[in-house]
């Protein structure tokens, strides 16, 4: 049995910006689609609403990125406090023989 002991708060920082710059990519086709009908209306609050539609399709990555970023960092330092307490998160390993590593591609 091997205890996860802390976290590195940037490591969970960098990885979860990543993760969630990469889910807010799920939101660029839809936003432009949006923003582009709002724009074709042709009518003036319409066409408005079309360029805010359209800016929030482009930096909607980076937006999630940046929240993923703070939360993840945020995160890890309540674990890394919790896990002062608690005594961490408990896993079981398995050691992988070293053939069946390299049949699966793993080394």
């Amino acid at each position: 049995m091997q205890r996860i002991k802390s976290l590195g708060v940037l490591s969970c920082a960098k990885m979860s910006g990543a993760i969630y710059g990469c889910l807010g990519l799920i939101f660029v086709p839809f936003a432009l689609i949006g923003g582009l009908a709002g724009m074709a209306s042709g009518q003036g609050k319409d066409a408005i609403g079309g360029i805010i539609f359209l800016v929030f399709g482009i930096l909607a990555p980076v937006i999630y990125g940046a929240m993923g970023f703070v939360l993840g960092a945020f995160s890890a330092w309540i674990y890394n406090l919790m896990a002062k307490w608690l005594g961490g998160i408990q896993i079981e390993l398995q050691q992988i023989p070293m053939s069946a590593a390299n049949q699966a591609g793993t080394v």
